[in-house]
């Protein structure tokens, strides 16, 4: 009789936390309904929506959800990666051009952020608060208005040809020029032809572009978009970097200085690791702000010189509002979401902790 007596004692305070536990959770899911409802209608119903007119050729002019749509299944799909034609080479362009995008827009952004948190951090600096609105200022204004300015500072004859021209160098024609960076310092340096590559360049294509225009590189309009991007995003991620540097502790800054650590060692073996979390953050708001570049591309060029400039996301956009084809435009904007999911990802894969990992199979 004790035994049970003692094991209906200790039951007795499970069975009432768990009812508290029942409680707490009916009333967590009725306090965030109102949001989850909105989140549903205004998110999750629009992404199922576009799901479906994916599988439809629809030209926005009846309901998707009537028999007037052409249901193809997965013909949209298709045609963006096994079906040799206009569709898949424009896809195939627009993807090689944001990947140089995010290539060199999302280290440079990167660096160039850490380094200004770094700079404006310094207590001994002074008008550092003068120096973080300076840095910051590019980042509120609005991105068409900017888009605008650069596109008069670099036309043939704007100011930046004008100031390059000061010290003899003759600047390029920045929105008409389709050739690829890269392509050009190969053909500089004698390696590549670019008006005529040949060989194996040349002869294997992949997705109905040459390996060669693949490999070309950004083009100079391209790269006057990504020199665009990186001083207008920089000052946003320095200020979520200059949080989480005055979040760190003093301690560890003093205890490395106790046992002899430079600069340099410090910034690699105690700043570094401290803003793991936060670097990753950044990263993957640069990946998919970049993967989604749209208004920069929209107002400096919309594909132009030569689809140079073409991006996922405005072909997207051109699919369905310029040539009427909704199902090839959400089938695109679709693949660009699994694309950036994967890269997400990869690269919380690539920054995970190891060493904590490691410790735990232990």
């Amino acid at each position: 009789m004790t035994g049970t007596t003692a094991t209906a004692r200790a039951r007795a305070p499970r069975a009432g936390r768990r009812g508290d536990q029942r409680r707490e959770g009916t009333w967590g899911w009725l306090f965030v309904s109102p949001m989850v409802l909105v989140l549903g209608l205004f998110l999750v119903l629009p992404i199922l929506m576009a799901l479906w007119v994916s599988l439809l050729h629809w030209d926005g002019q009846s309901n998707p959800f009537s028999g007037d749509a052409d249901f193809v299944g997965l013909d949209n799909y298709r045609t963006l990666f096994t079906q040799d034609g206009l569709d898949r080479t424009l896809f195939a362009t627009a993807l090689r051009n944001n990947a140089y995008y995010v290539l060199l827009t999302v280290p440079l952004q990167t660096g160039l952020a850490l380094g200004l948190a770094l700079i404006v951090n310094q207590k001994l600096l002074r008008a550092r608060g003068a120096l973080r609105t300076t840095f910051f200022f590019p980042s509120v204004t609005s991105s068409i208005a900017v888009s605008t300015v650069f596109l008069f500072l670099f036309q043939g004859s704007g100011a930046v040809n004008s100031l390059l021209s000061w010290i003899g160098v003759k600047g390029p024609n920045w929105f008409a020029d389709p050739r690829g960076v890269l392509s050009l310092i190969l053909g500089g340096l004698g390696i590549v032809d670019p008006e005529r590559p040949s060989g194996m360049l040349a002869d294997h294509s992949f997705m109905g572009l040459s390996w060669f225009e693949w490999l070309s590189g950004p083009s100079i309009a391209m790269c006057t978009i990504i020199l665009l991007a990186v001083w207008t995003t920089s000052g946003t991620f320095m200020l979520i970097f200059l949080a989480a540097l005055q979040d760190i502790p003093r301690e560890l800054e003093e205890s490395a200085a106790l046992e002899g650590v430079n600069r340099r060692q410090l910034l690699r073996y105690v700043t570094l690791p401290a803003l793991r979390p936060v670097l990753f953050l950044v990263l993957t708001l640069g990946l998919i702000s970049t993967w989604q570049v749209f208004d920069q591309v929209y107002v400096m060029g919309q594909g132009a010189p030569g689809n140079t400039t073409l991006t996922p996301a405005f072909l997207s956009y051109s699919a369905g509002f310029d040539n009427a084809d909704f199902g090839q435009g959400a089938a695109i904007a679709f693949v660009l979401l699994a694309l950036i999911l994967c890269l997400t990802a990869f690269q919380r894969w690539a920054l995970r902790e190891r060493g904590a990992r490691k410790g735990r199979k232990r």
